[in-house]
């Protein structure tokens, strides 16, 4: 659409020159013949016409002006929306979790136990801290380096736990951006998710930090069966 403006008022303004051309040709012409021997009446009549050549030559040049106005704002309105665009796609990147971000936050970290040799942490467990930092305002979380999306896996797999496709193995290190002091108290509440596991077997630590990087999700994107909805 914008090359197809761009072609019309580029037309438009090859036009105007054109015409102001032949208006300043006719204008010599009519100049000289008014300097030769010619009656009077046609000279009077000539005069007329270089007045009516005058007026019409200004008012092309006013429509040329405006013509390269109009070029220039539209090439203004073409930068407004292109920023508008790439500025609506980095905030559904950021939604997406397709780009790392940085705030303030929490470092959890899991581990067995050296004396607990009966129990090693689930995909369960990890899945119960996911829940409660979500439960608590985290807003971008990440296990051992893998960013966490809705349509992420965390499951069982031997002595592994699959995220995003990737084995992983203890400790786990889950960083979460969000009210650092709200996620640390909900992780510590007396009878809470902290003592639970403690209780299993499997050491907790909490950390608030004034600055956590979550990285971005680098996986595959497919949706094979989802499908826009047709209205």
């Amino acid at each position: 659409m914008k090359n197809a403006l761009k072609k019309t008022t580029y037309l438009s303004i090859s036009m105007v020159a054109v015409v102001v051309g032949l208006m300043m040709a006719l204008q010599f012409r009519t100049t000289s013949n008014i300097d030769q021997a010619v009656p009077l009446d046609r000279v009077q009549e000539l005069t007329i016409e270089k007045k009516q050549v005058e007026r019409d030559l200004n008012q092309l040049k006013e429509e040329s002006v405006d013509l390269k106005f109009k070029l220039e704002e539209a090439g203004k309105s073409h930068t407004a929306a292109t920023d508008a665009l790439e500025s609506e796609l980095l905030k559904n990147k950021l939604y997406g979790g397709l780009v790392p971000v940085e705030g303030q936050g929490v470092e959890v970290l899991l581990d067995n136990r050296p004396d607990s040799s009966f129990y090693n942490i689930k995909d369960d467990d990890l899945l119960k801290v996911l829940n409660d930092l979500r439960g608590a305002g985290a807003e971008a979380i990440a296990i051992n380096g893998q960013r966490i999306l809705s349509t992420s896996e965390v499951r069982l797999a031997g002595s592994h736990i699959n995220v995003n496709l990737t084995r992983l193995s203890s400790p786990y290190k889950v960083v979460a951006i969000g009210p650092s002091a709200t996620l640390k108290s909900s992780l510590e509440l007396r009878g809470g998710l902290k003592e639970y596991l403690n209780d299993l077997g499997v050491s907790v630590t909490v950390q608030s930090e004034d600055r956590v990087l979550v990285p971005a999700y680098t996986g595959p994107l497919r949706f094979d069966y989802a499908k826009p909805t047709q209205r």
